[in-house]
This record gives C-alpha cells, sequence and structure tokens, in this order.
C-alpha cells in the first residue's frame, strides 16, 4: 500500500483549525475522492499551550517552521497564517523546494501572485489558492479551469462580508453607519479596527487575484482604485430607492479595447441585477464571459468550515496530482494590457449636493455639468427653503471621471452651493 502523503499546516487560527476538523471528520471520504491517503504531518503554531476548539495531537504541534519547510517527507504545505510577513517567505520557500503549496492568504496572492506561480512553475510545484476569494465560493478553480474557453469581458463582485453586512442593516433598517459598523463590532462581523473592511482594502486585495485571472493580466494591488463606504449615509441608502437602486460595495473588473479597469468603491446597482438581492454576510460573484455569457457565484465568503471547505478542495487536488505524478499547469500566459486610470474610466454618477433655493441656482450646476460635457438623466430637489440649503440629486449619464471631476470642481466654487455631499458610481442600467 502507498506510504499516506504528509502535510505540513503553517497557522493554526480560525481557517487552520476549521481545515484540521474536516480533514480529521471527513478523513475517509477525502482520501477515496482524492485517490491518495494522507496524514498531518506537523502544524506550526505560535504557542503551544493555546487553548484549541479542536482537540489535536500535542505531538504534532511546532513553535519551529524549519520542522516543516526543512522536512523532505513533508510535500504539500498549507499556509493559514494570514498577513504578508513570514507567511510569503514560507511559500516562497516551499515552492523552492519542490514542495506544493495551498494558503489561503489573499495579501500574499494580491501582492507576489506572478512571482510566485513563476516560481511555481520552475520547479514543478503547485500552487492553490481558492480560499483566498470568497470563503467556501468556488470561484478561483472556475477562472482557472471552467472558464478557459471563455474571453471574460466583466467581473463584479461582493468579496467582503462586513460591508455588505452594514450596507444591508443601514438600508433595512434606515440606520445611520457608525451605529451599524458598532452593531456589526458588537456580533464579531468587523474588528476594532475595521478599516480593512470599511475602507475597502480587502475587497482590493481580492480584486487583484480574481481581475488577474480573469483578464490575464498581472495587476498590482496599486493600480486598483479604492474608495470605502464609511460617506454613505441614510440620505444616500434613501435616494438609492427612490431611483429602485441598492448600494454595495462592489469589486469591478472590465475588459475594454484600450485596457482593463479595477476599481473597489460604493456602487448604485439596480433593485433587478443579482448582486442587488446578497444581502447581510454573504459573498457573491458576477462574472460574464464571451461564450458562457452571465453567471453568479454566492455563498458565505469567510468562516472556518466555508473557507475550510475551499482549502481542502485545493489539498484534494494536490492529492490527486502527486498520485498521477503530474502538476496542475499555472497561469503563465499573461497579457500585455495597459490598466486604465481611474480618469480615464466611463460609467454614470449619482451626485448629492446641497445648495440655496433661490432662482438660478439650478442653470448655473447645470450649465457647470454642460461646460465638462456631463450629461443629466435625472434631478431631484427636495424641500424649499430661503435661507436653508437643500438637498439636490442628479443621476449623470456615462462620462468619464476626468470629466465628472472638473464639473464637481466647478460646481464647488458657485456660492449658492454649501457642498457637495456625496458621489457614488451607478453600475448596470437604469430603473
Amino acid at each position: 500500500m502507498d506510504k499516506p502523503l504528509k502535510l505540513g499546516l503553517l497557522g493554526f487560527g480560525t481557517v487552520g483549525t476549521g481545515v484540521y476538523r474536516i480533514l480529521q471528520r471527513n478523513r475517509s471520504i477525502i482520501s477515496a475522492r482524492a485517490g491518495a491517503d494522507f496524514e498531518v504531518s506537523k502544524i506550526l503554531v505560535r504557542d503551544l499551550d493555546k487553548p484549541r476548539a479542536v482537540e489535536v495531537d500535542r505531538s504534532l504541534l511546532t513553535t519551529d517552521p524549519r520542522e516543516i519547510l526543512d522536512d523532505p517527507e513533508i510535500g504539500i504545505v498549507v499556509e493559514l497564517i494570514g498577513g504578508l510577513d513570514p507567511a510569503y517567505q514560507y511559500i516562497q520557500e516551499a515552492l523552492s523546494r519542490g514542495k506544493h503549496v495551498v494558503t489561503a492568504n489573499k495579501a500574499v496572492i494580491a501582492t507576489y501572485g506572478a512571482r510566485l506561480i513563476s516560481l511555481a512553475a520552475e520547479n514543478g510545484a503547485d500552487l492553490y489558492y481558492e480560499g483566498a476569494v470568497g470563503g467556501g465560493i468556488p470561484i478561483i478553480k472556475p477562472l482557472r479551469e471552467s472558464l478557459v474557453g471563455n474571453r471574460i469581458e466583466e467581473i463584479m463582485g461582493i468579496v467582503n462580508g462586513t460591508t455588505n453586512y452594514i450596507l444591508t442593516r443601514m438600508t433595512q433598517e434606515k440606520a445611520d453607519f457608525a451605529d451599524v459598523l458598532g452593531e456589526a463590532q458588537a456580533l464579531g462581523y468587523a474588528e476594532a479596527d475595521p478599516a480593512a473592511d470599511v475602507e475597502g482594502y480587502d475587497a482590493a486585495h481580492k480584486l487583484v487575484i480574481l481581475a488577474s485571472l480573469a483578464f490575464q493580466k498581472p495587476i498590482a494591488i496599486h493600480q486598483v482604485y479604492r474608495e470605502g463606504i464609511t460617506k454613505i449615509s441614510r440620505e444616500d441608502i434613501a435616494f438609492a430607492e427612490h431611483f429602485g437602486c441598492t448600494i454595495k460595495l462592489l469589486a469591478i473588473g472590465k475588459r475594454h479595447p484600450q485596457g482593463i479597469e479595477v476599481r473597489v468603491h460604493p456602487t448604485f446597482i439596480p433593485n433587478r441585477h443579482p448582486l442587488a438581492s446578497v444581502h447581510d454576510v454573504f459573498n457573491a460573484i458576477y462574472v460574464r464571459g464571451d461564450a458562457v455569457g452571465e453567471l453568479m457565484f454566492y455563498g458565505r465568503g469567510a468562516g472556518d468550515l466555508p473557507t475550510g471547505s475551499a482549502v481542502i478542495a485545493d489539498i484534494v487536488d494536490v492529492l490527486r496530482n502527486c498520485k498521477q505524478g503530474t502538476h496542475h499547469r499555472v497561469e503563465t500566459l499573461w497579457q500585455d494590457a495597459p490598466v486604465l486610470s481611474m480618469e480615464d474610466v466611463r460609467t454614470r454618477y449619482y451626485i448629492r449636493l446641497h445648495a440655496v433655493d433661490k432662482p438660478g441656482v439650478l442653470a448655473q450646476v447645470a450649465a457647470s455639468f454642460g461646460a465638462e460635457g456631463v450629461s443629466i438623466e435625472s434631478m431631484i430637489q427636495q424641500g424649499r427653503g430661503e435661507d436653508e440649503p437643500v438637498p439636490i440629486v442628479f443621476i449623470t449619464h456615462e462620462v468619464e471621471e476626468r470629466r465628472l471631476r472638473a464639473s464637481l470642481a466647478r460646481i464647488a466654487t458657485l456660492p449658492a452651493v454649501k457642498d457637495i455631499a456625496n458621489v457614488i458610481r451607478v453600475e448596470g442600467g437604469g430603473r
């Protein structure tokens, strides 16, 4: 009988514990489906004496990564530490030694993915990272394998459960951002320092991974335009409903003849769009290919068992490859396509401003839009008041971002305009 293939786990936090639990609970099923037996040989932890959420033989635990990286019998390294350092160094070293790597580390793959993919190819090793985006949602493998006959034109997703929960509660309860954020922190959906989620950093890392695969173009994190949700107010939520839309933090990638656009920001999306019905902490990723048309992948985007499920699927692929003496063909056929500046992106816009309600003010605002070639699709003015500014809302037709910014700069100088309260991009057509 063949000897079991040995795995080393780097990290034993929430996801690491979930992976180990699934491996132990479903070992016979996983071995049968993989066609190869396996065993967890070592687990890297920070503290040997820390209480564990799962029962584990203490002899498997180590605080020394060398016991995994230097062991020639451990052929599969599962990295679940998170963050850039030292995770990147461990993955790099494992691949350099020809060890196969499975990771759920979005930061490492988004920052060093192209380099690690090339390193894996050079050393005949596998590099799998399904758990890095979307938790338990299978999206990486479809992009790498199932949709290879397609030219992917668009990928758009809700890839951060914290922000989706906050925006869902704001919409359903007509609540303020700060109040819902506190609720999310109390429930454990948001960190004490929520910046990575609410400012869009987490979503931007995930978009780098998705767009790089979808468009076969190595994309750097600094090339992704990013805005968070901290400026979204109850007024914006109400106006979105008036226009038949919902506000979501979307990660958007699109292919154009002139280049690729990649952006993360709050977005008005029509209620008829499938992403509009994704609520609470759930994630969803919408993909449009030239042959397959429209697809949507939906499910839990985080958690020990959902993410653990994605990691296990990758482990099974590696076990199968080891059994067959082969390895996965990694992505090396990169395309030479430019990434568009945000100023060159064309979309529609929602603009909410406050202005004094006097004759001629709307004409001045309209003239400022017109001077920069911005066309107005619809407009709402709420309330009347001779002294107090009133809200005025515009939805534009599609226009380049640079023209929109130039028109807003003109409007901001008008004496009758108190402020430009918010600007939100609009996707998916009209009502």
